[in-house]
């Protein structure tokens, strides 16, 4: 377990990063914690300014493993851009606002407990109905009503972590699931058919499901302009292509102008549960920082690019397979004597690597998603995990051959 992280464990460098981007770690408040006392009080003290309170509500998308390994990297990225119009220009026009930048197929937005519970109910309801009606990309919600802490334009802390989680892993297309504490706000005569989930509790209360009730009229319009995680100048092009799927030509060109052939690494690191929620934050805000730290040391002696840091995961990008292999394995070792575990996935193949209007990178492809589905998925602490075209790029006479699958989808990999 980190604990009692002092400045001197750093680099002095590290905190004298430029980080305005949205979403990225705080290290100006990281640094605030190292040269306090380390105590529950100072945890709470630092935070008590970004303290929020109302409404966190992500969503996921659902079988895009499988849509994948049927379409192109582009015709993806239009697919999944429809929802996310739709999401954003619904939630603001009840006065919510984006969190963080929109990479993939993720979307989180926050909303003021001024709003009333019952119309952002019928909001998600609207908004699912639309997707269905319009979309072929489908997509889960869940939504809790509880306080955070919103840091660098990104939502932390054990509640925003467990609705995510929830969203993410637990929802199915179509499905809305609320919390406990979103329940609770809507009035006794509210006319929407809710059930509970289960009688499992979370770290946020019980979960419901839910299955019927009133829609807003008329639905807010979908809007573009989302926080999105490509450059201006793509996805402008992203926007006509999206009513020019079946141009072959301007595919090409898109392919051509954009896209590139790299290896990825995505790293995820453990996480630490303490007893105190707020110190739990800093600890493993703490833990992203030696990441971070720890990667920028060994990124440039292998040649390769650091995409991001941000919460438990890095993502770096290489030319070289053996470069790639060689830092997930000196990162592994490194970060273990900081009694930090890490879980690596390695593919390779065609990614977009964008400039984000509002500064840094982010990266999508199937690479990406696959990495994930290795690591993450069904990944040990500990291993590192290499894809079948990853064999044709490095040495795998170390690892062991494993087989999955993972959304229908058969996954074979090498462990080691």
């Amino acid at each position: 377990m980190i604990s009692n992280f002092h400045k001197g464990k750093f680099s002095p460098s590290l905190f004298d990063i430029t980080q305005d981007i949205i979403g990225t770690l705080p290290l100006k408040l990281i640094s605030q914690w190292q040269e306090s006392n380390q105590s529950s009080t100072d945890a709470k003290n630092l935070l008590a300014p970004y303290k929020v309170k109302g409404y966190s509500v992500s969503s996921d998308s659902v079988g895009l493993t499988r849509l994948t390994q049927q379409l192109g990297l582009l015709e993806i990225l239009a697919l999944i851009n429809q929802p996310k119009e739709i999401i954003y220009g619904c939630g603001i026009a009840l006065g919510g606002e984006g969190v963080g930048i929109w990479a993939a197929d993720n979307t989180q937005m926050f909303f003021p407990e001024s709003v009333k519970a019952e119309i952002l109910l019928s909001a998600l309801l609207s908004i699912q109905q639309e997707i269905q009606q319009n979309s072929r990309v489908q997509v889960g919600l869940g939504a809790h009503f509880g306080e955070f802490y919103y840091l660098n334009g990104g939502l932390y802390g054990i509640e925003a972590d467990t609705i995510e989680e929830i969203t993410e892993n637990q929802t199915e297309g179509g499905e809305i699931v609320i919390s406990q504490g979103f329940y609770e706000r809507l009035s006794l005569n509210h006319n929407f058919t809710i059930a509970q989930r289960d009688h499992n509790q979370t770290a946020i209360g019980y979960i419901f499901r839910v299955l019927d009730g009133q829609t807003l009229s008329p639905m807010p319009p979908a809007n573009p302009k989302y926080p999105i995680p490509y450059s201006e100048a793509f996805y402008s092009d992203l926007i006509k292509y999206k009513y020019e799927l079946h141009n072959q030509d301007f595919a090409q060109y898109l392919t051509n102008k954009y896209l590139q052939n790299k290896v990825v690494v995505l790293v995820e690191r453990d996480s630490q549960e303490i007893e105190n929620q707020e110190v739990t934050l800093f600890t493993n805000l703490l833990m992203s920082a030696k990441l971070k730290e720890v990667s920028r040391e060994l990124i440039t002696k292998n040649q390769g690019e650091e995409i991001k840091v941000i919460g438990t995961l890095g993502i770096y990008t290489f030319d070289l397979g053996s470069s790639a292999l060689n830092f997930a394995q000196a990162l592994r070792q490194e970060l273990a004597r900081e009694n930090i575990a890490v879980r690596i996935g390695i593919d390779f193949g065609q990614v977009l690597i964008s400039d984000l209007p509002v500064g840094g990178k982010d990266i999508a492809g199937m690479p990406v998603n696959l990495a994930s589905k290795m690591a993450q998925d069904k990944g040990e602490f500990g291993q590192i995990y290499l894809s079948t075209k990853m064999k044709e790029l490095v040495d795998v006479s170390g690892f062991r051959e494993i087989n999955y699958s993972i959304s229908g989808v058969e996954i074979q990999a090498y462990e080691g």
